[in-house]
């Protein structure tokens, strides 16, 4: 199962999200909506629409930037940032 590491800002707006979640293989898409299923409301903070992350989002699958259509194998690692901006 891919690990998913999760911000810590993100539970505060999806009770009960963890910052660690295992998820099975597929797409940056799937995972989103498993994490979905799991723990509503997930999505509509990820996602712009079913096809496009929102603009402060960043997902990196194994180190390198991803996209709604990026492959998630058993051993990946999936990280959520959320971008950072200030003044």
């Amino acid at each position: 199962m891919a690990q998913v590491h999760l911000p810590t800002a993100l539970g505060a707006l999806v009770p009960g999200l963890p910052k660690r979640a295992e998820v099975d293989s597929g797409t940056v898409s799937e995972v989103i909506a498993q994490l979905n299923a799991r723990w509503p409301g997930v999505a509509a903070c990820l996602c712009a629409s079913r096809e496009a992350l929102r603009p402060h989002i960043n997902v990196y699958v194994d180190g390198r930037r991803a996209e709604m259509t990026t492959p998630v194998n058993a051993a990946s690692v999936v990280r959520v940032l959320t971008a950072v901006s200030g003044g």
